[in-house]
């Protein structure tokens, strides 16, 4: 069965204060989604990539892949107005059955290991979702505006990559877009599929703020 990445590229950095987006900013010499589509080239799953991106922004990443020689191969197609429109339009280009990880662009310290061990999970189980539990105490707000101890041992802090068979993938975006589809897996979920998780990695952070920028490059460092 083939493998396929799509990794969904439409954030504008706007939580940053600046006016590129964040999956173009500079990481130790090179732009944040060369990072993150390496990691995906470097896994055993050599999976088949698919950049989801703004159409305004593919000219603009077309220079900077001939400006930092970067020839990995990947197919860029058109974004679309949400995340859910997105990830659909990189399904409609894969024509087969196949294993598909979903990963966000700005989580670009991802390791090939994690990108492997989904692919392998998803394989299995029908799907594979990156997953860390919390470390600090985890309240929830009630009416009142008070709040209420939940069980961080009951928690999860979703990442990606999402990995699915591509045929729980197809029949889940057959579905009426709603503001609940806060990732992949609730996607899925809401059309009757259980979601299974994969433990993730700690570094495997999501760049939103400034220092998440420099703790990236921290990382990347060591």
């Amino acid at each position: 069965m083939k493998h396929y990445a799509i990794i969904v590229a439409g954030g504008k950095g706007n939580r940053m204060n600046r006016d590129i987006p964040k999956q173009f900013l500079e990481l130790d010499g090179k732009p944040v989604l060369m990072h993150t589509i390496e990691a995906f080239h470097r896994s055993a799953a050599q999976p088949e990539i698919i950049l989801v991106l703004n159409i305004l922004q593919h000219q603009f990443w077309a220079a900077l892949c001939a400006t930092h020689r970067f020839n990995i191969p990947h197919q860029v197609i058109e974004g679309g107005q949400e995340r859910f429109d997105s990830v659909k339009n990189g399904l409609q280009v894969i024509n087969t059955e196949a294993v598909v990880a979903i990963h966000d662009a700005v989580r670009p310290l991802v390791s090939p290991e994690l990108v492997q061990a989904s692919f392998e999970m998803a394989m299995e189980k029908g799907n594979a979702i990156a997953a860390i539990q919390p470390v600090d105490s985890v309240r929830i707000r009630n009416n009142e505006g008070g709040s209420s101890a939940l069980n961080r041992d009951e928690l999860y802090l979703i990442q990606t990559p999402q990995t699915f068979l591509s045929s729980q993938l197809n029949q889940a975006y057959q579905q009426v877009y709603s503001k609940e589809f806060t990732d992949d897996a609730s996607v899925v979920e809401r059309a009757g599929f259980g979601i299974h998780i994969l433990p993730g990695e700690r570094s495997n952070i999501k760049i939103t703020y400034e220092q998440d920028l420099e703790l990236a490059s921290f990382l990347l460092k060591r």
